[in-house]
């Protein structure tokens, strides 16, 4: 009897993703995590590799600091307005209402941990499917 008869066969079908929703979470939940740094760690300076040229003229691959926008504004009260992004734009979490009011700058990372559990669990997948879908020509197939 041959070693390839001793193994269970079977036939390979990749798994079909739900329509790019892990996609939209997963980008999502790495752009929290990265405000989440951003709210905890004074320190944290995300980095990027990007082509530099140097006084000899030869190009070389080197980190630089990446640019990240806060998602907060602290308010002249002493109060936070936080929103939460995915793209440019903030995500509207109820009619209406597309940020959070929130006493200080130390609520920040807690909500914003809180934010990437329900994101994790999906309770923004509708959101994320109408930001995505934003500005995209919508195309009558029974009008040819």
């Amino acid at each position: 009897m041959s070693f390839i008869n001793t193994l269970k066969l079977t036939e390979y079908k990749p798994q079909q993703v739900n329509g790019g929703v892990h996609a939209r979470r997963r980008k999502l939940l790495e752009k929290i995590e990265q405000q989440i740094q951003l709210a905890t760690n004074p320190d944290y300076t995300p980095s990027k590799t990007a082509w530099v040229q140097g006084e000899d003229g030869i190009e070389r691959k080197v980190e630089v600091a990446k640019r990240v926008k806060r998602w907060w504004v602290e308010n002249l009260d002493g109060t936070v307005t936080l929103t939460v992004r995915y793209g440019s734009r903030p995500i509207e979490l109820a009619k209406g209402k597309n940020a959070i009011a929130l006493a200080g700058r130390d609520d920040v990372g807690k909500v914003l941990a809180g934010i990437k559990q329900a994101v994790f669990d999906g309770e923004l997948d509708a959101v994320l499917q109408a930001q995505a879908n934003f500005g995209k020509k919508k195309v009558d197939k029974s009008a040819s």
